[in-house]
């Protein structure tokens, strides 16, 4: 187990978890960001590279078992420009090394959708960053195709846990604000039912896809709750964390759009909010059954992060 090397890229939420978990599990991990930061382990070797760098990143990925992709490029505006070469040179990375490519994707490239969305549903993204995560698949799809890789992707909803920063997810965005006693100015309809990945849960499933072969040559969803708005989630966390009544606001998405002609991060934001106009329900049975990876207790999820998240909202409140 620990001859085995494995390569992650990006050191947020879920790339220091993946990091964290492989180390605790006796696996030799080797974290790349553009500044060396990262959990600290004795079997975490922490590199400072540009990973979207084909031959620094080939180098140190060389002898890899397994590559995860957890990179986040930043803003949403950064993403056209970022994001290709990037991906690119972690794909090339992991055809050189013959490393098993894992990468951590989103839901944005099903689209606007009126029922659960599974494994199966194919892509059809309505806005630039759900065709780019899509166009990203099917280049990693082709690799493997073609036997140049062994590919793989989880599909994560929006964020939540104790690690996830203020601006990881819309929720954590909110929350930063109800939980400090405050309004939060929402973006869309947040009585709407909505379903929310555990970060803990998006790194179990990335480590199992990247040891299973049954994962290889197709994308998996990663477990998450049952539906439920963003209003109820605010007030369940609200609870246990002893801070009032969640106060929203919602932002008219005529004044989203308006906004969107002089701040490109609103605009680009403007484009995913589809997933709170509806129901927005995922169908991860595949991955429970085929892996074992199921979604944390709920209960579990919010009673661990309402206190790290509250404790966060009261010191951003005084600074």
């Amino acid at each position: 187990m620990a001859a085995e090397l494995h390569v992650v890229v990006g050191a947020g939420p879920v790339g220091a978890t993946v990091a964290h978990k492989l180390a605790r599990d006796g696996r030799r991990v080797r974290l790349v960001t553009r500044s060396g930061s990262g959990p600290e382990h004795p079997l975490i070797q922490r590199v400072a590279a540009d990973a979207s760098d084909v031959s620094a990143l080939t180098t140190i990925a060389k002898r890899a078992t397994v590559i995860y992709n957890c990179a986040n490029p930043g803003t949403y505006p950064q993403w056209k420009r970022v994001w290709p070469p990037l991906a690119s040179s972690i794909l090339r990375a992991a055809e050189s090394s013959g490393a098993v490519l894992v990468t951590l994707g989103n839901l944005y490239g099903y689209g606007p959708v009126t029922e659960p969305m599974t494994r199966e549903m194919p892509l059809r993204p309505s806005d630039p960053k759900g065709a780019l995560r899509a166009r990203m698949w099917e280049e990693a799809l082709a690799s493997h195709e073609a036997g140049r890789v062994r590919a793989t992707e989880a599909r994560a909803s929006d964020y939540i846990g104790p690690t996830a920063p203020a601006r990881s997810s819309v929720l954590a965005f909110y929350a930063n604000a109800t939980l400090a006693d405050r309004v939060a100015w929402v973006f869309a309809d947040p009585d709407q039912p909505h379903a929310w990945t555990a970060v803990s849960d998006i790194a179990a499933t990335l480590i199992a896809l990247g040891s299973d072969h049954r994962a290889w040559g197709s994308p998996w969803l990663v477990p998450s709750s049952a539906p439920i708005s963003t209003r109820e989630v605010l007030r369940q966390l609200a609870r246990i964390a002893g801070a009032g009544e969640p106060r929203l606001r919602r932002i008219p998405r005529g004044l989203l759009h308006a906004g969107g002609i002089f701040l490109p991060t609103m605009r680009e934001l403007a484009g995913v909010l589809y997933q709170f106009d509806a129901p927005f329900a995922v169908d991860a049975r595949a991955t429970t059954e085929t892996f074992g990876v199921a979604a944390t207790a709920w209960r579990k999820v919010l009673s661990r992060t309402a206190p790290i998240w509250r404790e966060r909202a009261l010191v951003s409140r005084t600074t």
